[in-house]
Order: structure tokens, then C-alpha cells, then sequence
């Protein structure tokens, strides 16, 4: 493990320094999440693309860093932790809430003229769409653990454990706070293309929720729909990396 190129910041961790890249992926984790979750990315893209994954406060080495309350700040502080690693083109890859701080975190690079070229947005209404006054957050514990397994993420059956449970539970809320309180600021399309992926089944999220997506850009739009629930990437990640791959280098086909 690394920290990224040109930056001591903890934000950002590159699991594969690949410096002869064209092109780096930057990865955002879903709620609840951590940098970890795209390590298999990291070496899957190695030596064509350079994964940067980013590390939210409240988790693995950061467990101790102060939680980000709000996907604003959250995007204000990304954002500035890129801003020394734009010495070659990158992208910008979200999942469920990792989506929505990518498009604000796009939005900030490119007010500084230093865009994405392409966000890809995974498992996530489009950030204009409400969601409908969710307050997942709020419930007892037992509930809440209840709703974030029944969504399936990799790794959700460790909450099972009480010490586990006790460790992860503040970070996991937050996010979903942050998430459920996200409010949308109207403001002009992002310049970059949107590449959308659905999950067929996802209970959290619509199909038609994740094509809206089409209204956040005045670049190209395509939206991909996978079998699967709301974590369909853990079952379906090649078929997801060859789309990103075939948008930012050539010769896509994972080996």
C-alpha cells in the first residue's frame, strides 16, 4: 500500500502504483465502505490504469480520524486532496454513495478546471432524484444492521459479531446520515461523460432512478443494467471493468 502520487494526504491510497499508466481510476466505497473494496480493481487495471481508492475517515488506519457528517465537506476535502494528482488524465468511480460524492467531487474539479474525464456511477440514483425521506440511519441498531445485511455487501455478516458491530457502527451510520441528508444543488451539468451500472434487482435503488443519471451531464451518456441486487458489482466486476477500461484505454479485455 502507497499513498498517491504527489500527496501524503490519507484520503487517497493506490494499492498498485502503475507510473507508466496513461490514465488513473479514482474509486469512492459505497456507505460503510473502505478503500479496501477496490484493491481486486487495483490489480485487475494494473499496469494500464492506476486505481487510486480512496480511504473515508472512521475506518481501517483511519479509524481514529474525526467522521465527515456531510457529503459536501466530504467532496470539499477529496477534492482537494486530487487536486495534486492531476498530472494525467483521470476518471472518477462511485458506488451507491460513493456515486453521489463523485459527482459532487466532479463538480468541484471541474469549477477548477481540472475535470474528470469520464464519471462512472454504480448502484446510485442520480443525485437529483429525492429519496423519498429515508432515515435508515435513525433506527435501533438491531433494525438498522438488519437493513444495510439485507442489501448484501460483501463482508455485511461481520455486524453479526458484537465487537465488530460496535467498532463499524459509527462509521456506517454516518454515511448513511450523510446520504439520507444529501441535499441536490441545481447547477449546470457536469461537462465530463456519465456512464451509469444498475443492478436488475436492487431493492434500494430503480432502474429508472440510475438512467436519470442522463440529466447530470452534457457529455455522452450510456447506463449498463447487471442480474443482481445492490452489491451486483461483487458478482459482475469484469464485465463492469471491461466498460470502464474500453472508455479510457485500449484494448479492454481484462486478462
Amino acid at each position: 500500500m502507497a499513498a498517491s502520487p504527489g500527496t501524503h494526504s490519507p484520503y487517497l491510497t493506490v494499492y498498485r502504483p502503475s507510473p507508466d499508466a496513461s490514465v488513473r481510476l479514482v474509486c469512492l466505497p459505497h456507505a460503510g465502505g473502505a478503500a479496501s473494496f477496490y484493491g481486486p480493481v487495483a490489480h485487475a487495471l494494473a499496469p494500464r490504469v492506476e486505481v487510486v481508492s480512496v480511504q473515508y475517515p472512521g475506518r481501517h488506519e483511519r479509524h481514529s480520524h474525526p467522521l465527515v457528517p456531510d457529503i459536501g465537506t466530504l467532496a470539499d476535502r477529496i477534492a482537494d486532496a486530487l487536486m495534486s494528482c492531476t498530472d494525467r488524465p483521470y476518471a472518477l468511480f462511485g458506488h451507491s454513495m460513493g456515486a453521489i460524492v463523485g459527482f459532487e467531487v466532479a463538480r468541484r474539479m471541474e469549477d477548477a478546471g481540472r475535470g474528470p474525464v469520464e464519471l462512472f456511477a454504480s448502484g446510485s440514483r442520480a443525485p437529483s432524484v429525492e429519496r423519498r425521506g429515508e432515515v435508515w440511519h435513525r433506527a435501533p441498531d438491531d433494525d438498522f444492521v438488519a437493513r444495510v445485511q439485507s442489501l448484501g455487501g460483501a463482508g455485511s455478516e461481520l455486524l453479526d459479531d458484537p465487537d465488530i458491530r460496535h467498532m463499524l457502527l459509527p462509521a456506517l451510520r454516518n454515511d448513511y446520515r450523510a446520504v439520507e441528508h444529501y441535499a441536490y444543488r441545481p447547477q449546470p451539468p457536469l461537462a465530463c461523460p456519465v456512464t451509469a451500472f444498475a443492478g436488475a434487482d436492487d431493492p434500494r435503488v430503480t432502474v429508472a432512478e440510475v438512467r436519470s443519471w442522463a440529466h447530470h451531464t452534457k457529455g455522452a451518456f450510456t447506463v449498463e443494467v447487471h442480474p443482481g441486487g445492490h452489491f451486483f458489482l461483487a458478482d459482475h466486476r469484469e464485465a463492469v471493468l471491461n466498460t470502464v477500461t474500453g472508455h479510457l484505454v485500449k484494448d479492454p479485455v481484462l486478462r
